[in-house]
């Protein structure tokens, strides 16, 4: 296929014969997204001379890869599915028959490595970063956000091994939870790392996993979970500054700052706890400083028709006229890209509730559901690249929707000159639908649409009894069935 990403995948999908295996395993990814040919190095998904994915399968390691991608960038679809696109391409091209159960598919699967998802994943922030407009951050240094979220996955004895539900849920009547920490690029909005892990990890000890992903010369954005000594006072030693919300435990007086730079904006001195750190190793925490300065900024945060919000900034980056305190709360006001970013993973690609029924292939599922991610933030930073248009206003919705309508029809075009032509409609028409810009919009975290009224699952199944009079017109009263006569 020469498709961006889906959903025909290759012409030579249904490599049954021997030749054909050969043939398949020497194409790459490169050639399945050829506008995307500097997306992924070629060995990231070669299959083995020898050891384990060396065998010549049907489903090979990229094509498995391709299909879990595929299956990603739209949501709610069924490993069936997935085999009758094979069937049916197969069926077309006049190859053999394909069975039509889904156990290879999901073997295939579960062969797929962790490691080789982790580079592929790494590839493709790369490739999004190389393709999104020059450095927005400071001084042209590159802005990193960290956050920490979770997702809920099937309820099966091995899902809740690794990852318990919260224990204020009754045994049978919730659902696991994976807590990850993701770090995101400001600039282009793709995922560039993620550490998964189960609910009771605080965000600190998962963002200290993080820690090697940063760069010197880095700026982290933050929120008050991270404004901590420990990250304040180590992250600098690596060459990576932090911006981050003041945590409302620590109380600040200006009046005691050691310099000031004017109204709210102040530098001051912190020692560190006698109590050490259990992120740390006894090594790591002797090598901390004793004391280090940090610039708190505290400002007032007003938005037409609603109420004030006074915010207060702590940040490593000590010199007020190379990074003014206005430059720094305006980057703070764009975390909220972040946030967006996670709904765009959750929401729009269905990742806030998995499906794999085991913790392996739940880490893989989140994986590939985190390239598809990226996948479609390439195309986002290409379309702004071309069009000269505002990354961030871009929908990634409807990048996504135009992916799937675009690729189909590219996949039919006979032409090289078709297919360019289909390619540059994409990205103009993903440029010029930009999301409304509703500066201060309301955005709140509630639900309009009422659910069904059944009774919560208060007890494991096998134990519910259902009352077959809730619920219903009666509202528990005795039933008079002379009435409905």
């Amino acid at each position: 296929m020469h498709t961006p990403f889906f959903p025909a995948f290759r012409t030579r999908l249904a490599a049954l014969g021997r030749h054909s295996a050969t043939q398949l395993r020497q194409t790459t990814l490169q050639q399945l997204a050829r506008h995307l040919a500097d997306l992924l190095p070629a060995h990231l998904l070669s299959t083995a001379d020898e050891g384990a994915n060396s065998r010549d399968r049907l489903y090979t390691l990229r094509l498995t890869c391709e299909c879990f991608l595929w299956q990603m960038l739209k949501p709610n679809t069924a490993c069936r599915e997935v085999v009758r696109q094979v069937q049916a391409l197969a069926c077309c091209s006049g190859w053999g028959p394909v069975d039509e159960g889904t156990s290879a598919y999901i073997q295939a699967r579960q062969r797929l490595p962790l490691e080789r998802l982790k580079a592929v994943l790494a590839a493709t922030a790369r490739a999004a970063q190389l393709r999104a407009a020059s450095p927005t951050g400071l001084l042209g240094r590159s802005v990193k956000v960290v956050d920490g979220s979770s997702v809920q996955m099937p309820d099966t004895p091995l899902n809740q091994q690794a990852f318990p539900q919260p224990s204020g849920q009754k045994p049978g009547c919730g659902f696991p939870v994976l807590k990850l920490a993701v770090l995101f690029c400001l600039a282009s909005g793709a995922l560039l790392d993620v550490v998964m892990d189960n609910l009771h990890h605080h965000d600190l000890r998962l963002f200290h996993r993080l820690w090697d992903s940063l760069k010197a010369g880095d700026i982290l954005l933050a929120d008050r979970a991270y404004g901590d000594y420990v990250t304040l006072a180590a992250l600098p030693g690596r060459g990576v500054d932090v911006v981050a919300r003041l945590h409302q435990a620590r109380k600040v007086d200006f009046r005691k700052a050691g310099q000031r730079w004017g109204a709210g904006n102040g530098v001051f001195r912190w020692s560190k706890g006698l109590q050490q750190s259990t992120i740390l190793t006894p090594e790591q925490w002797d090598a901390l400083p004793a004391q280090i300065h940090v610039r708190i900024i505290r400002f007032t945060a007003a938005c037409r028709g609603f109420r004030a919000q006074r915010i207060t900034l702590v940040t490593t980056l000590l010199n007020a006229q190379e990074y003014p305190a206005a430059e720094l709360i305006a980057l703070y006001l764009r975390r909220w890209r972040l946030e967006l970013c996670l709904r765009d993973v959750k929401t729009t690609l269905g990742l806030e509730r998995l499906r794999c029924q085991s913790p392996e292939m739940v880490r893989k599922e989140l994986l590939a559901g985190l390239i598809a991610h990226n996948l479609v933030r390439c195309v986002m930073a290409e379309a702004a690249r071309h069009h000269d248009a505002v990354l961030e206003r871009l929908s990634f919705k409807g990048t996504l929707d135009a992916l799937r309508q675009f690729s189909a029809f590219e996949a039919q075009a006979r032409s090289q000159r078709l297919k360019r032509k289909l390619w540059l409609d994409l990205l103009r028409i993903v440029a010029n639908d930009p999301v409304p810009l509703r500066p201060g919009r309301s955005e709140p975290r509630a639900v309009k649409r009422r659910p069904k009224p059944f009774p919560l699952l208060n007890r494991p199944r096998r134990h519910f009894v259902e009352l077959p009079h809730r619920n219903n017109r009666w509202h528990g009263g005795p039933r008079k069935y002379q009435r409905l006569n």
